[in-house]
């Protein structure tokens, strides 16, 4: 669950209200998924508490499968709250001990219908801490064998991990197992990580941390290490697609006026998601994700503003088409 603060551009210790909403990357592409047309199943947990019932109502609302999100006694459901000060200051505070998602098991994963699945989806806060990561690896693997494509965001949220270069090693684990990866340029340098006299940087400080080359030859090396393709999430330039042995291809996106950029990249992914599984070309699809993207940073809330066909097809019509 999402805290949004109502008060928006207030600095956090002025805030007087927040509102509820459903957050977490892989739920908020399981509903840009389902809005733009697709069928999506979730696998997470919640508590047996109010907030996962909240969670779980919204999520059921949706259509979103989640017959394979169990409950875990004796667990939280995770909660975020969220300051919004736009263009660029939107302060986050984690409330995930003992939380229920990161107890997922190989157990709920044999019970999830990956295998029957055109795409299996996770996200690098799934590898933060066991028994997750065993789990989320082996579904990868389960879905690799089945025929299931897999696409890792590398969704990397310093705060959640005990030491930035234990992010890279689980990051690059990850990646035998992946068809696509998506990122940032500060979560690429982040999975290439190695080396570096603070375990406990920042998003913008990844970026001048003591990691040998720079983000294309980064790149590079996330490609040999198993996936066909890497996409680079620009913000507002759009996107970069990498392929092995060819030259970067560039996406532009789409201008808009910025009010919140929290759920941006998930959105992106969904709409990236949804013209791979119609089977586009991977230009079109990235293109249609970058106007999921743009139409998510002009709202407020991550689920409850994934636009759906009609509107983001509308949008991108406005603007020149995908």
């Amino acid at each position: 669950m999402d805290l949004y603060s109502n008060d928006i551009g207030a600095k956090f210790v002025d805030i007087r209200s927040f509102a509820a909403y459903v957050g977490g990357s892989p739920t908020n592409m399981s509903v840009g998924c389902r809005r733009l047309g697709l069928k999506s199943a979730l696998l997470t947990a919640f508590g047996e508490d109010p907030v996962g019932d909240f969670v779980a109502n919204f999520l059921t609302r949706e259509g979103v499968d989640i017959s394979s999100s169990p409950r875990k006694p004796g667990r939280h459901t995770s909660a975020v709250v969220l300051g919004i000060e736009p263009p660029d200051k939107f302060p986050l505070v984690f409330y995930r001990d003992n939380c229920a998602d990161i107890a997922l098991t190989i157990d709920d994963v044999l019970a999830a219908p990956i295998a029957q699945s055109r795409v299996f989806q996770f996200a690098g806060t799934n590898l933060s801490q066991e028994p997750s990561r065993s789990a989320t690896l082996y579904a990868a693997e389960l879905a690799g064998k089945a025929g299931t494509a897999v696409v890792f965001d590398l969704d990397f949220r310093p705060n959640q991990w005990h030491d930035a270069r234990a992010f890279g090693v689980a990051a690059r684990s990850a990646l035998r197992c992946a068809d696509i990866v998506m990122g940032t340029e500060d979560e690429i340098n982040a999975a290439m990580l190695t080396d570096t006299g603070d375990v406990h940087l920042t998003h913008s400080q990844i970026s001048d941390a003591r990691v040998s080359g720079n983000t294309a030859e980064h790149v590079v090396n996330l490609l040999e290490l198993g996936p066909a393709v890497v996409v680079e999430k620009l913000g507002e330039e759009g996107c970069r697609i990498h392929r092995r042995h060819d030259a970067p291809e560039d996406v532009p996106g789409f201008p808009v006026t910025v009010q919140n950029i929290l759920g941006a990249g998930d959105a992106f992914g969904a709409g990236l998601l949804y013209g791979y599984v119609k089977g586009w070309e991977l230009r079109k699809a990235a293109r249609l994700g970058n106007a999921c993207g743009a139409m998510v940073v002009t709202r407020h809330g991550c689920s409850i503003s994934m636009p759906y066909w009609d509107e983001v097809m509308a949008f991108a019509d406005e603007r020149g088409g995908l």
